[in-house]
């Protein structure tokens, strides 16, 4: 059987470890070249690009910082020297540095800007570059696929984590005037926005039995989310099975957005 992503050359930024880990191993299996990119951690990078490998495809190991615009440009040049090109960009690399508003440090504020939002729009212009340089290729509807890595929280708003939030919204706007300016070049963007899901970035929120039953108050679905869950959703959006489907923010999280406080009339 052909597969979904076959012969298709993808990055996905940060996945070194939780949601772009699971996101470059769903890529792969479903027949992508993958680009598995890391700021710090080398060995936990080699080792998912050694589960990577397992699937058949080329892998390749790239350390930026996404937030560099140096280092984001040699990252590309690296991946187009190895695979030729790029079909897909998965814009995953994102932190947290939480505290309570008044105590929140510009340097915090900035930091979390500079790689969940500056970083997006950087990893996706040279991408876009890409796609107008080459032209069509014929694995693919489309000239080229970029999946921003946003979450509930563009919608939700989230009280000691401002940066967070705000960094999300911006997401949200990034995709939809990119979707809007590139559609008629046949380049689609969009964004999958997580819930809750079990990675070690939250895992205070499930860890323990109390914690998450306390995290189902606000999961109508009933289960914390896995990252192949998210992994799938990529999958799809980098298909040609959702060609037409373009500045759409996917909420893949059991429910969370439908406000479940007011489930009882609130």
């Amino acid at each position: 059987m052909t597969k979904l992503l076959e012969g298709q050359k993808a990055l996905v930024t940060g996945s070194s470890s939780g949601i772009g880990r699971g996101v470059a191993i769903a890529l792969a299996k479903a027949g992508a070249d993958v680009v598995v990119n890391y700021a710090g951690s080398k060995d936990k990078a080699e080792a998912v690009a050694d589960e990577v490998s397992k699937f058949g495809g080329k892998v390749l190991v790239a350390k930026a910082d996404v937030s560099n615009e140096a280092e984001v440009q040699a990252m590309f040049q690296l991946m187009f020297k190895e695979f030729g090109t790029i079909d897909i960009l998965v814009n995953n690399a994102g932190l947290q540095k939480d505290s309570p508003f008044a105590e929140m440090t510009l340097e915090h504020w900035n930091q979390v800007i500079a790689i969940n939002l500056t970083g997006q729009f950087l990893c996706a212009r040279e991408a876009v570059r890409e796609f107008l340089k080459r032209g069509m290729r014929d694995v693919s509807c489309a000239l080229g696929k970029i999946i921003c890595m946003s979450s509930v929280h563009e919608l939700i708003p989230w009280s000691g984590h401002a940066n967070y939030a705000s960094s999300k919204g911006g997401i949200m706007q990034l995709m939809k005037s990119m979707a809007q300016e590139l559609a008629p070049k046949k380049i689609r963007v969009n964004s999958i926005c997580p819930g809750a899901i079990k990675t070690p970035i939250n895992k205070e929120a499930w860890e323990t039995p109390e914690a998450l039953k306390d995290l189902m108050k606000v999961i109508p679905y009933k289960r914390i989310g896995e990252v192949e869950d998210i992994g799938n959703t990529a999958v799809w959006l980098a298909s040609d099975l959702a060609d037409y489907v373009n500045g759409a923010s996917i909420f893949v999280d059991g429910g969370m957005t439908l406000f479940p406080g007011f489930t009882t009339n609130g």
